[in-house]
């Protein structure tokens, strides 16, 4: 099965933007491995306009000249990536990061090259072209550099098919979909589509669908063609976003399941904005860190981290690297919220080999709060008691919480 457990990786759009380039790739490939691969972390991901050789920052640069084959398929900008002259595109720095015993992933953006489509280019295998698959009335509000595809047609599946043979090629084993997730109905067969020819490539790819937020009516459409799918616009270090995320992640929650997984984005953590400011950092408080960290892990959201990991503090590093808590999404099941008020929240996560749950409390003021698991939510008599961020034993299931901290709790069955 691809994606039984959350999705665990990094991804350049936090700390790069469109701006990564080859050696930032490599030295956070090489991090992960040394550091977090234990843990479970194995996705290296490089985000948006890969194939853009002058992006410098978090900007796009509208109607820039993009670098693609005579297919009309983008291929990696070169004075970026210097690995992928001579046609090998990602091949290199994939085969790299598999080295490292990790996987290599991309970001995509739903169709085509407009130019690919205004050259008339020919779609490669095929008795078709690009114009004839292209939608030019499809096109992102915020990065004009593609255009959908007229997904009736069978030109616009010979083209999606093309590039997933390239990307299998590659060695590429996920992809971000971006403009698509929040785009229904119209893009409804794009993302089946998009599905198709993953499956009928030859290899196994992990499906991410962005931006969100995705519609929650269509859950189910989206469980059977994707593998995670973003339930939130990006996301950022500012607490307002933090705490609105409780209410997408109760909504959403009920679908984390093997093979498909809600996303509550990226991970902020650490050096951010590099691209801008080399010493720029991320803006949450420690105590901030913890609670989305106890979050992500309850609902059981993938896990992306976005800051320069050769940048990490220790409390950076020991953040992802409490093998406790990062377990609860991969040992629990219908983790959900018990309650959830404008000052606190309580969740619960059973323990798929029922031999316990896990308990998470939240404090979602701006003060010092007291939260408690309410009299006779377990349902069990509770056993050895243990808080996973301290590592300490406990007494009962209630904490003096600084504000925004959270603590959550291993409970054993007696």
């Amino acid at each position: 099965m691809i994606a039984k457990h959350p999705p665990m990786g990094w991804n350049s759009w936090d700390c790069y933007g469109a701006a990564v380039n080859e050696a930032q790739v490599r030295q956070n490939a090489d991090y992960m491995a040394a550091h977090l691969k234990p843990c479970g972390w194995e996705y290296v991901v490089v985000d948006i306009q890969w194939y853009q050789p002058t992006a410098e920052n978090h900007q796009y640069e509208a109607f820039s000249r993009l670098t693609m084959d005579e297919w009309g398929r983008l291929m990696p900008a070169e004075n970026r990536f210097p690995s992928a002259a001579d046609g090998k595109g990602f091949k290199p720095l994939a085969d790299y990061v598999h080295s490292l015993g990790l996987k290599f992933g991309i970001h995509i953006m739903r169709g085509m090259p407009r130019m690919a489509a205004h050259l008339h280019l020919p779609i490669k295998d095929s008795e078709y072209y690009c114009h004839q698959a292209a939608n030019p009335n499809s096109i992102c509000a915020w990065n004009p550099d593609m255009y959908g595809l007229k997904c009736h047609r069978e030109a616009a599946k010979a083209y999606y098919d093309s590039i997933f043979a390239l990307y299998a090629e590659w060695g590429v084993d996920f992809i971000k979909c971006d403009d698509i997730a929040r785009e229904y109905p119209h893009c409804e067969k794009e993302i089946e589509l998009l599905s198709s020819a993953i499956r009928s490539c030859g290899r196994d790819m992990v499906l991410s669908l962005s931006p969100g937020p995705s519609p929650v009516e269509q859950a189910e459409h989206l469980k059977k063609y994707a593998n995670m799918w973003r339930i939130t616009d990006d996301f950022w270090d500012k607490w307002e976003l933090l705490k609105n995320m409780f209410e997408r992640a109760e909504k959403w929650c009920i679908h984390s399941a093997p093979g498909h997984w809600p996303d509550a984005d990226m991970l902020p953590v650490g050096a951010l904005r590099q691209c801008d400011d080399p010493n720029g950092w991320t803006r949450f408080t420690q105590a901030e860190q913890r609670t989305m960290m106890t979050l992500w892990s309850m609902m059981r959201s993938p896990l992306m981290i976005g800051g320069e990991m050769t940048k990490n503090d220790r409390f950076t590093l020991e953040l992802l690297t409490n093998a406790d808590v990062l377990n609860i999404g991969k040992d629990s099941f219908c983790g959900h919220p018990l309650l959830t008020m404008d000052e606190e929240s309580v969740w619960l996560a059973p323990r798929q080999d029922g031999k316990g749950v896990y308990v998470a409390l939240f404090n979602l003021s701006d003060k010092k709060r007291t939260v408690s698991l309410p009299e006779g939510a377990l349902e069990m008599t509770p056993g050895e008691i243990t808080e996973l961020w301290s590592h300490r034993r406990a007494r009962k299931l209630s904490a003096a919480l600084p504000p925004h901290d959270a603590a959550v709790y291993l409970v054993m069955r007696k």
